[in-house]
This record gives C-alpha cells, structure tokens and sequence, in this order.
C-alpha cells in the first residue's frame, strides 16, 4: 500500500470516530425526598360521645375540693359519702350529665390526658343573689326539731339552706348554693371512650346498676329490641325495678329504632 492510500485510511476511520455518536453518561435518578410517617392523631372527645370521666372539683380562691371521682381524695378531704359510689363517671358529653359549665367544656378534650378546665360563677353555681338571703324567728326552727347552728345545712320547707347567724331570737338563712359567686376548677381526664352499641349500652346499664360487674349482664341489640339478662347476684337488690325501667329509658333515649327492652331473669340449679 502507498504512503497515500495509508494516509487516505486513516483519515477515513478518523472521519467515522467523529461522527460516532457520543454516549452521555447516564446520569443516577434522584432522590425522592422520604414521606414523613402520618402522625397518628390523638382521639379528642366530641359531643354526643359515651365517655368515662375521673373528675375533681375545687374553688379557684382557695383549693376547697369539693366533689370528686377518687375515693381516697375523697376521705382525707372530709367530703367522703358512704353511699355514693366512686370511681370514673358516666358521661354522655353535652346532655347535661355534669355541671354545666363543665359539661360545656368537655368536648375537644384528648382522651387519657388531665385537663384543667376553669368555669366562672355564673356557669356553674350561679352569682350570689342577696334575695336568697331571710331571717326567721328561732321559734320557727325548734317548733320542727331543729336547733341551729352557724354554717349548719338544713332543709326547710323542701329548700336547703345554710345557716349565718344565730342572736335574739332570730335566724338568718341562706338559700344560695354554698359555692355560689364562686370561680371553680375542675381537673379532668377522660379514661375510656366507648365506640360499640353493646359498649354503650352496657355502660348505661352500669349507670343505674351501680357497683355491679358489668360482664355479668348478657345482651343482644337487635333491630328494634335490646335483650338484657339479669345475673342473679342482684335479684333481691333494692329499687331493681326502678333500676330495669331507669336503664329501658336512657336506651330508647339515645337509640330511636329500639322499641322494646326485654329482661330475662335465669335460676340456675345451686351446685
């Protein structure tokens, strides 16, 4: 081969490196940016729900507990009432169960979390009302066998009052609520929102059949009629019948399809 036909050659295999078409380096797809995990949202209480609810309530002024859910506060606050029963309240938010300045303030609450709610006088035990307020000859109060005493409560004509003085012969009553004009504060957390028709309506159950196991009572919701057996361990308690029909009415409250509460009431053989 001539010096020419080399050099011809080889720029011809130079000609086709040129017009080679040139690979692009490929370039590593992005990064997509990692979603956040949905923070899991913290059941808040609304109205209308069934929700257990420990409760204490005092005067802003000076901390005076004057109602509460725990016993043992109960005690070593000197309110404690043998035949109240203790423990976490019943409460349908918004029919008027509680106070009703507290009632008011319950939904929006988050479920397992103490809240402090703060309730002026005129929304809960209203404002002083100086008309409330009568003397009455001391005659009056022994002629029914009572003998006052300041800061006393008694009951007088189907009305209770606190006595506020006692001097020449005449009494002075006052039939405004003891906490009346009062700012109070309740400290509440709510334990237990019920979600089920059987959860709801056992939890109604245990409104008017206080103390009670509640896992004793077998039901069954259907269409229009709720069913209700009736463990033997309260046959004989007092005011069962009032009870049974007490439980019948909050039912057919808040479930209107339901026309009929069946009980039943079952002996077994004794072992």
């Amino acid at each position: 081969m001539s010096e020419e036909e080399k050099i011809t050659e080889e720029e011809e295999a130079e000609e086709e490196q040129e017009e080679a078409p040139v690979e692009e380096p490929v370039e590593a797809p992005e990064e997509q940016p990692k979603k956040k995990a949905a923070k899991k949202k913290e059941p808040v209480i609304e109205e209308g729900d069934f929700v257990l609810v420990e409760m204490t309530g005092m005067t802003l002024e000076n901390d005076e507990v004057f109602d509460t859910t725990d016993e043992e506060l109960a005690k070593e606050e000197d309110i404690h009432e043998e035949e109240k029963t203790y423990g976490p309240k019943l409460v349908v938010v918004g029919e008027g169960w509680v106070l009703k300045g507290l009632d008011d303030r319950l939904a929006g609450l988050k479920l397992e979390e103490t809240a402090e709610v703060e309730i002026p006088a005129e929304e809960a035990f209203g404002e002083r009302n100086p008309e409330n307020v009568k003397t009455i000859p001391f005659r009056v109060l022994r002629s029914k066998g009572v003998n006052p005493v300041v800061g006393q409560q008694i009951e007088l004509d189907g009305r209770m009052a606190v006595v506020r003085s006692v001097s020449a012969g005449r009494v002075q009553l006052d039939y405004n609520h003891p906490l009346a004009g009062r700012r109070i504060v309740y400290h509440v957390k709510p334990t237990v929102k019920y979600e089920s028709d059987e959860d709801k309506i056992r939890a109604l159950i245990g409104r008017r059949f206080m103390g009670i196991d509640l896992n004793l009572f077998k039901l069954k919701k259907l269409k229009t009629k709720v069913k209700i057996e009736i463990p033997d361990e309260i046959f004989f308690g007092d005011n069962i019948q009032i009870a049974k029909r007490g439980v019948a009415l909050d039912i057919q409250r808040y479930y209107e399809d339901v026309t009929e509460i069946e009980y039943t009431e079952v002996i077994k053989r004794a072992s």
